[in-house]
């Protein structure tokens, strides 16, 4: 799976795909990452004001890996 454009929306569908491929619950996502049920429901719904740092444990913790570059557009 990889996302090519980043936004809040394909992020969270890539965690919600992801957590049900593994079939974890939310509820045992939010427990083994340290966070709450409500925070797991807003990022799988792509809302934008998320904590990063905490976007990033749940991506930790589902194993997915994130790469950085730089786009040719200005």
């Amino acid at each position: 799976m990889e996302i090519e454009e980043y936004s809040f929306v394909k992020i969270g569908a890539f965690i919600r795909k992801r957590r049900q491929q593994l079939k974890v619950t939310q509820k045992d996502l939010a427990m083994t990452s340290n966070t709450g049920l409500r925070f797991i429901s807003d990022i799988e719904k792509g809302k934008p004001t998320c904590q990063i740092g905490k976007v990033l444990t749940i991506l930790q913790t589902l194993g997915i890996k994130i790469e950085l570059s730089v786009s040719d557009a200005k």
